[in-house]
Parts: structure tokens; sequence; C-alpha cells
């Protein structure tokens, strides 16, 4: 997670989402659940649950698109050694492999699915399943080998 990249993964209307922390270099990938709503006040404490129980070594940018669900990233800014960074408008490609997350993503929750109804369970087993699939960027290793690596270096 050292350079992380997050983005929603919208459900139906807007009106739910799946927030997604993946780790540009190792391509492991947090699913964090959003049930209810995806105002800044509730994203800002799903990240700062989840971004607490990171190893601070983990924890260095975080690169954002300019979503108005990033209204508090000045509270989520200090849990991160260099701090928040926004892509710029209408460029996805400044997030690439988040982008690319949210594609993977969608074979397990498609688009205009309602992702209210899915329950913290339900994501961790689609995060285990993406973060142990093998990935032609990382030489065939999965996401976890690497992340396993890093850790333990």
């Amino acid at each position: 997670m050292r350079r992380l990249g997050r983005g929603p993964h919208r459900g139906r209307r807007g009106r739910s989402a799946i927030g997604t922390l993946v780790d540009r270099a190792s391509r492991y990938a947090l699913l964090v659940h959003l049930p209810a709503d995806r105002t800044a006040e509730a994203t800002r404490d799903a990240l700062t649950s989840v971004l607490g129980g990171l190893p601070e070594s983990l924890r260095l940018t975080l690169t954002w698109d300019q979503g108005l669900e990033m209204a508090c990233h000045g509270q989520i800014a200090p849990l991160l050694r260099e701090g928040v960074f926004f892509a710029h408008p209408a460029s996805p490609w400044q997030r690439g492999t988040n982008e690319n997350t949210n594609g993977l993503l969608r074979q397990y929750f498609p688009k205009r699915t309602d992702l209210s109804v899915h329950t913290p369970a339900d994501l961790q087993a689609v995060q285990d399943r993406l973060n142990n699939r093998p990935r032609k960027t990382l030489g065939w290793r999965t996401p976890a080998d690497v992340l396993r690596d890093v850790l333990s270096s």
C-alpha cells in the first residue's frame, strides 16, 4: 500500500459503493464497505478504519479522484506519510491501477448492481479472490505474494 490508488465502485443509481484501496506496486486490493451512503463522513470513517489497521510502512500516499466523498481528506491525510493527492478531472489514466481493479470488480459486482446488499464478508471473499489471482504484470505472481515479500524484507 505504499502508494495507494482509491476510488469508488458505484452501485445502482450511485447510492451505494465499494471503496477500493489498491497498492500500485503489488496490485494488492482492499475493499471498503460503504453500504448505505458515500458521504464524505462515511468515506472518511471507513477509510480511517482500514488505513489505521495497516502498518505505517504501507501508508505512503493516496491518489484520489475528484469526487465529493473526499471532502474530509484533511482528516485522512495524517494517516499517510506523504498525504493525499488528487488526479486531474476526467483523467482516469492517472489512477490506472485503481481503474483496472474496478474493472476486475465488475466481474463480481456488475454495473447497476445494488451494492448495499453485499456484506463485509462478501467483500472479503472477493478481495481474497483478487489478491490470490496470478497477474501477468507481476510475472504470474499473486498480489498477496508480492505484498508478503515486501512486508518480510
